[in-house]
């Protein structure tokens, strides 16, 4: 009993360090996640007949081709298009107030129009004061050397920690394998390859899926002439990480960017068929060649999970919420597992059962 409270204390102490430690590790746990990312193609370049360190140096060659592509692809067009969405929200305001609601007011009878002007008004005061601390907070980090210092220092360290780590990753699980106790080894083993068949459906299977889902939906709103169509494309590909909520956000604000633009049915038809066939390949395709049933996290507690992460730990928290909780939902189920075993749970049965083995 003495030693279960050690390992309680023990573990009480390790969360505390790691709250206390929390503004300088997320550029470990960051390079946590990309080394673990990356170690199965490490892995696979190695069987080929590649050094450890050359198929490191490729993945590393990898990753940062792509960083490349993707900052002079995609960031300049996302950048134009969030700068049109900034100076089209005025006339996005006007036309609500002047078209719409009208038709709500002739239809239910209420008045709308005071709330509303009063709405429109507190949200473009808003979201000139975001523009104006954001600028301010820019014009702060810039003087500030020691915190513009510190801003580099991290995203220094990413590559750094992640090479090193993905160079050491076998040898370092090899290791605290062996340091487990004896009598627990295979129980931990167990539940580790569980956990690491979530984390790889999640980790490696899901982002994929946000990344082809937010390719087909900008495409194909880019292509009908949509404004702000991959904006809106890739934000409703990174809503898909909840189940639904890619293809509701994505499709409301596509069909409402239509309609304002173009003033006819047929273009709203068009958005409708995009998500359309997002959703088909996403359900045929997709779903079933990267993920298949080892997720299995309720859309609540993915949203439940995401909130509890920002809320505790900012940052590093949103970015580990749903890896920790995929791990918390195999450790629950084991034990759920076990219980249903116990005689806490059916007394009768496990008893007889008992009886029956002697």
């Amino acid at each position: 009993m003495r030693r279960q409270w050690w390992i309680v204390a023990g573990l009480a102490g390790l969360v505390w360090l790691l709250i206390s430690l929390q503004p300088i590790l997320t550029p470990f746990f960051v390079s946590m996640v990309l080394a673990y990312l990356g170690d199965p193609l490490a892995d696979r370049l190695e069987a080929w007949g590649l050094s450890r360190r050359l198929s490191v140096s490729v993945v590393f060659l990898l990753l940062f081709m792509l960083l490349v592509l993707v900052l002079l692809l995609l960031v300049p067009t996302l950048g134009r298009q969030l700068g049109q969405l900034v100076e089209s929200l005025p006339a996005v305001l006007g036309w609500l107030q002047d078209s719409v609601v009208p038709r709500i007011q002739a239809l239910t009878g209420m008045d709308l129009s005071t709330d509303f002007d009063q709405m429109r008004q507190a949200l473009m005061a808003n979201w000139k004061e975001t523009g104006t601390f954001a600028a301010t907070l820019l014009a702060q980090v810039s003087r500030s050397g020691l915190v513009l210092a510190a801003w580099a220092g991290n995203l220094a360290l990413i590559p750094v920690v992640t090479f090193y780590l993905l160079l050491d990753w076998d040898r370092l699980t090899a290791n605290l394998r062996a340091s487990l106790p004896r009598q627990w080894e295979p129980t931990v083993r167990h539940l580790a390859v569980e956990c690491d068949e979530v984390l790889a459906a999640f980790l490696r299977g899901q982002l994929i899926v946000m990344l082809c889902l937010g390719v087909i939906y900008a495409v194909g709103l880019t292509l009908l002439g949509v404004r702000f169509g991959v904006l809106i494309g890739l934000l409703a590909g990174l809503a898909s990480i909840v189940p639904y909520l890619g293809v509701i956000v994505g499709i409301s604000v596509a069909a409402l960017v239509a309609f304002f633009q173009f003033g006819e049915i047929l273009p709203l038809l068009g958005v409708i068929a995009v998500f359309a066939f997002g959703q088909l390949v996403e359900s045929t395709v997709l779903q079933p060649k990267l993920l298949g049933d080892k997720i299995g996290l309720h859309p609540v507690a993915v949203i439940f999970a995401v909130l509890a992460g920002g809320n505790l730990f900012g940052f590093t928290g949103v970015l580990l919420a749903l890896p920790v909780a995929a791990v918390i939902m195999v450790l629950l189920r084991e034990l759920n597992d076990r219980y249903k075993n116990s005689t806490l749970y059916d007394a009768a049965h496990n008893g007889s059962q008992d009886e029956e083995s002697q």
